[in-house]
């Protein structure tokens, strides 16, 4: 081989290692952002990537020719298990979308699917490239359609670390989990200056579409980090919790914290009176393995809480009525949060485990007009569709159509079990008193000592978990503190499970 030859593929190297050159870069890192390349190294085990396409151009370069096109594509490892990545590079064409990098992102999620390996893309894009026109827009459909593809096969992983917006923002949107970081990632379909013009509302761009209005306002985003390291670290972090693929196993953690510990603390947890309010948390926390609960959409729809633990160092995917934000009713928001959540779940055969203290569906005209009959059907349409192991716990209010909705015996879970402080009812007390005993409180001399007395008599002779379990809606009555072994005990008996559906294509969710 010529040393000619040999110094052109190192200079094509060093032309693509370089990207936009060193003055782009310290731009990136004024501005808080890594390149695209530092972010490919945090994120992954350290000297494990493999670069794909390294070498690929442009066809539309003209004298600026820069080996790799803007965007950076490869595999490598993250705790020791293959993943797919590509990171778009800022640097280079404002990180902007061609032809040429399209069919590189095409290429590593084509072999992410044939090798049951997870996908991740780091996301900081000016968009499509304007010079290529229809080109840059088939790009972006070609990679839409590998998005759904792969849709519950591998997890795909999208962190907005920059700006995304126009079309661009459909592919993230159809990835499992999208991350964002504070102050320096939006996205949005239209900008603030199109709004503007159209709308005549004047709105900035971190108002519009920044990391803190995807996670609390608009639900897109699912994590929010403090900066591109702390992003990285957060995805390393969920891929520990997640399988490979739809036919693996979740990897397995440390089975150090005792199957059989009993926590007397859940003993007194929820307070006696059923008006005031705990957290959740508390006992998800106290349950999981080492107290380790990894929230997802913490900042969206408070009243319902999902995310990843571990029992018995298996993941398990957590749902929980959150008594603290909205009493735990289920709305519109949380109802679409919950039931995309247990879909993951199912799709990728996390066991779902459900706390439940759930007053209802929250009142209101903007629900009621809002559709909160198609949305809370999402959640019930979830739950009956799941087929992977189904572990309920009833620790407080489960009432009305919602006890139905929040995985209850009905809808196929396999183990339900309740807490002495139980309320299962059509409704509650007060609401059953006004309605059974109308025309009694009407004539009544003192109505509110007779609404008293008839509340604590229908709270003791129906709102309790007893009947329940009469009927095998309930299969158990336990102490709170026995919760984390009878969950496991559970788990484990179930981990053979399965369940199937009728044969057909697929069903019809109420969108």
């Amino acid at each position: 081989m010529t040393s000619t030859r040999l110094e052109e593929v190192r200079r094509r190297h060093a032309n693509a290692e370089a990207g936009g050159g060193p003055e782009r870069r310290e731009r990136q890192h004024k501005e808080g952002k890594l390149s695209a390349r530092e972010r490919i190294d945090l994120l992954l085990d350290e000297g494990k990537f493999e670069e794909v396409d390294k070498l690929v151009r442009s066809r539309g370069d003209g004298d600026q020719v820069i080996d790799g096109d803007g965007f950076v594509t490869g595999y490598g490892h993250i705790h020791g298990r293959p993943m797919f990545v590509f990171a778009q590079d800022f640097t280079v064409y404002g990180g902007s979308l061609s032809e040429a990098n399209a069919r590189k992102i095409c290429k590593v999620m084509d072999l992410a699917l044939k090798n049951g390996a997870p996908v991740i893309g780091l996301n900081d894009s000016g968009g499509a490239r304007i010079q290529e026109g229809v080109l840059s827009l088939g790009g972006y459909a070609d990679i839409f359609l590998r998005n759904t593809l792969a849709s519950g096969v591998v997890p795909q992983i999208s962190a907005i670390l920059g700006p995304c917006a126009g079309g661009a923002v459909y592919s993230p949107a159809l990835t499992d989990f999208v991350f964002m970081a504070e102050r320096t990632s939006y996205m949005f379909v239209t900008g603030p200056d199109v709004i503007k013009t159209v709308t005549h509302e004047d709105v900035g761009k971190e108002e519009l579409g920044g990391a803190s209005t995807h996670n609390a306002v608009s639900g897109v985003a699912h994590f929010m980090a403090s900066g591109d390291a702390a992003c990285l670290q957060m995805i390393r972090r969920l891929m520990s919790f997640l399988p490979s693929n739809n036919r693996d196993d979740a990897p397995r953690g440390p089975r150090t914290d005792p199957a059989d510990r009993r926590d007397a603390a859940l003993d007194t947890l929820v307070p006696s009176d059923s008006s005031i309010p705990y957290d959740i948390k508390d006992v998800i926390r106290r349950v999981a393995d080492h107290g380790d609960f990894l929230e997802v959409h913490e900042h969206f729809a408070p009243n319902i809480v999902v995310g990843f633990a571990r029992l018995d160092g298996r993941t398990v995917g957590i749902v929980a009525n959150q008594p603290a934000s909205l009493a735990g009713c289920l709305d519109i928001n949380s109802s679409v949060k919950g039931a995309r959540f247990v879909r993951f779940c199912d799709a990728f055969n996390i066991p779902i485990v459900t706390f439940e203290d759930v007053p209802g569906f929250l009142p209101g005209t903007g629900q009621e007009w809002g559709g909160i009959i198609r949305h809370g059907a999402k959640l019930l349409y979830a739950y009956a569709e799941a087929t992977v192991p189904k572990v309920t716990v009833i620790t407080r209010k489960a009432y009305g159509g919602a006890y139905c909705v929040m995985g209850s015996k009905h809808l196929r879970t396999d183990v339900n079990l309740a807490w002495p402080t139980a309320e299962i009812a059509v409704m509650g007390p007060e609401g059953a008193v006004n309605i059974v005993y109308r025309r009694e409180l009407s004539t009544a001399a003192d109505p509110e000592a007779l609404r008293r007395e008839k509340a604590a008599e229908y709270r003791d002779r129906l709102a309790n978990p007893f009947i329940a379990a009469e009927c095998g809606y309930i299969d158990d009555v336990i102490e709170p503190g026995e919760t984390r072994p009878r969950l496991i005990r559970a788990l484990r008996m179930l981990e053979n499970k399965v369940d199937t559906m009728p044969r057909k294509k697929h069903g019809n969710i109420p969108l």
